[in-house]
């Protein structure tokens, strides 16, 4: 059904999405499905319409390229971030737990301390 639809115009031929239109030549062709891109032989990258008359193949490539790129490394650096930030906070937890157990002591230590001179003072007047 495509190659009836040669010499006419890129919007008439893509209005049918199996269709593949190569500039230059103005042929519309069947979509050749068993390649993911059409090949050269067929019609160049940079020729070939597909979906829309202003978007070719060398730019969609391009584009999904830089697109797949700029996820991946947002996935990643999310990753990463988080699990820093999670190795922070253990050390921090780990910093704010040890500054307890020292004033924990400090207070005992002062507790003994006021305990002993009111026994002391016991003694004395007691």
């Amino acid at each position: 059904p495509c190659a009836l639809r040669s010499n006419t115009s890129c919007a008439e031929c893509l209005q049918n999405v199996t269709c593949l239109w190569c500039t230059p030549t103005k042929q519309c062709i069947d979509y050749p499905v068993r390649n993911i891109l059409p090949p050269r032989s067929v019609c160049p990258l940079n020729d070939a319409r597909w979906g829309l008359c202003w978007v070719n193949f060398q730019i969609l490539i391009i584009t999904m390229s830089v697109l797949a790129g700029v996820i991946i490394t947002a996935i990643l650096v999310c990753f990463c971030c988080c699990k820093c930030e999670r190795v922070g906070t253990k050390r921090e937890d780990a910093k704010v737990e040890r500054q307890a157990r020292a004033r924990k002591t400090r207070q005992k230590a002062k507790r003994t301390e006021m305990q002993l001179r009111h026994d002391e003072i016991r003694q004395k007047y007691g």
